[in-house]
């Protein structure tokens, strides 16, 4: 199917007969009783669909991405007409980008227009939008062209007016360029408008993106034990390759970096849960699992190809697929640069002017994560404090951590020394 560019028909047929979609994307009170949004969860399952292909991870993704709109607005129609279609196995598509302007919010020319009898006519292109080709609902980004308000929509990925025209890229993914003509939207398919508009575009990639750190993880396992049991099973000079002095190292290198990223993106996870509006920590550490966890995906990936050598280009193995998709995830719901903007923008409180916070444990109950749905406005980033990062570092007694100590004064010092720092 990879081969082919089959979009994974069958996997959806999966989801359908499982529940899968349902049980995890649910928020509890919409659907069964089992059903709930469950970051730890849902970070498991990222693994999961990561290990076995990322074609399933990214079906799975970007129906979240179009769910997200949905569940934070107050439209309890569409929200009811949500929870049966996922019931029923449907996937879901965000309608944000277009080609000429990418994910510029503010120069989007999806237009919905007023018409005599109080309902709307949409008009317009969407492009690089996922699952569009099969998508129960497509949550459609747009502007209203009497008021110039931003607007979010849902469309039916089957209706008359919806022209769905190509799959945009080589691939058994289907990211669609696609068009709406004079389709019909009634007040029924609004979602939110204006500010609360924006602001549920913003929020929705705040909890999506970080799906990409888990799925990179579960590539990388994969590719890990595909290269370790090639080498494993390979002699070579009356050796097995894992005996070679540089094999262990490399192999030792990429185990570090992926108990690492595994490490790091779920103690992240622990914050998204507990996050309140007092405490929105979690929009600096979700940066940095889509950023820092995929680009050290793709390292690992470089480095086991030394491992796996020729192996890892044969047409049947999983780390052919691998080496081409571990280099989309960083560059997925924001290149690495937007994201490492972002960071910047926390870099004085964190380093600075730290404040004090209860003692966040580990968050792995079945607790259903609402506040993700209730993030609020996306402004004043700038004021978010930080637990004073010391207390982790002051608490171990090691050389690896104090020369890393030592390394974060001297950033310090670089960082103070620039003519104004923000104040906290």
């Amino acid at each position: 199917d990879d081969r082919n560019r089959t979009w994974n028909y069958d996997f959806v047929e999966f989801i359908k007969e499982e529940q899968i979609f349902a049980t995890l994307m649910t928020p509890a009170g919409y659907g069964a009783d089992d059903s709930s949004w469950n970051t730890f969860r849902n970070c498991e399952f990222n693994e999961l669909l990561g290990f076995y292909g990322v074609c399933y991870w990214y079906t799975w993704q970007v129906s979240m991405l179009g769910l997200g709109p949905i569940w934070i607005s107050k439209n309890e129609e569409v929200k009811q007409r949500t929870a049966k279609l996922l019931q029923d196995g449907a996937v879901f598509a965000f309608g944000l980008s277009e080609k000429e302007h990418g994910a510029d919010l503010y120069s989007s020319d999806m237009s919905l227009t007023p018409v005599a009898d109080g309902n709307y006519l949409a008009n317009g292109q969407k492009y690089y939008i996922g699952n569009a080709n099969e998508a129960g609902l497509v949550s459609t980004f747009g502007k209203n062209s009497s008021t110039n308000e931003f607007v979010f929509f849902v469309t039916e990925s089957k209706h008359e007016k919806f022209n769905c025209i190509q799959n945009v890229v080589n691939s058994q993914s289907y990211v669609a360029e696609f068009t709406l003509n004079d389709y019909p939207i009634t007040e029924a398919d609004i979602l939110s408008t204006g500010t609360e508009a924006w602001d549920s575009a913003l929020n929705t990639v705040n909890i999506c993106k970080f799906n990409l750190g888990l799925g990179a993880i579960g590539l990388c396992t994969h590719a890990f034990y595909e290269a370790i049991n090639h080498a494993g099973n390979r002699r070579l000079f009356n050796h097995y390759v894992t005996d070679f002095p540089h094999i262990k190292q490399l192999l030792t290198d990429a185990y570090a970096r992926l108990t690492a990223m595994k490490l790091f993106s779920y103690r992240a996870s622990d914050y998204m849960r507990s996050a309140s509006e007092n405490d929105r920590r979690y929009l600096l550490y979700n940066p940095m699992v889509k950023m820092k966890v995929t680009t050290q995906g793709e390292e690992v990936v470089n480095i086991l190809s030394d491992v796996i050598a020729a192996k890892g280009f044969e047409k049947n193995t999983y780390f052919d697929m691998a080496t081409r998709d571990i280099r989309g995830l960083p560059k997925l719901e924001g290149t690495v640069h937007v994201n490492m903007a972002l960071i910047v923008k926390f870099m004085a409180n964190y380093f600075f002017f730290p404040d004090k916070f209860p003692e966040i444990g580990k968050v792995d109950g079945i607790e259903n994560d609402e506040f993700l749905f209730k993030q609020g406005q996306t402004k004043g980033l700038s004021k978010i404090r930080f637990h004073d990062f010391n207390i982790a570092y002051n608490s171990v007694n090691l050389p690896n951590i104090e020369i890393f100590k030592s390394q974060i004064n001297i950033f310090k010092e670089f960082f103070s020394s620039v003519d104004k720092l923000p104040a906290g």
